[in-house]
């Protein structure tokens, strides 16, 4: 049986000290698109925050547990076969990560401020 990928492609990456670029294909096989909708299926929400904490703690060494959102904002739905760039900023001193996904010139598609804290 085939596993399917729960994670994006990642096409390009760029990591500068506390900061990462990802561009991303929201490959259309993943399983959060089945039943997030039928007809016009679109990348949930609590998808894209898992992935700004998973790619946060892999690539920026984020060692933490989540602990609330500050602020998160949904503009445009992420669909299947879309590449999207995901911007991450860990700042370890106010233990906040700061994302966002977007697309083209000016297609914002979520952005927001995850409070973190250390994880034991």
């Amino acid at each position: 049986m085939k596993k399917e990928p729960q994670k994006a492609t990642i096409i390009e990456q760029e990591i500068v000290k506390n900061s990462a670029m990802l561009l991303l294909r929201i490959d259309p096989e993943i399983s959060y698109f089945k039943g997030h909708f039928d007809n016009y299926p679109i990348l949930a929400g609590v998808v894209q925050i898992d992935w700004a904490l998973y790619y946060a703690k892999e690539l920026l060494g984020a060692d933490t547990v989540f602990a609330g959102m500050e602020v998160i904002k949904f503009q445009q739905p992420i669909l299947p076969n879309t590449e999207v760039l995901l911007t991450l900023r860990w700042e370890k001193e106010k233990q906040k990560l700061y994302f966002s996904y977007s697309s083209g010139e000016n297609s914002n598609h979520a952005s927001g401020r995850i409070k973190l804290e250390p994880s034991l």
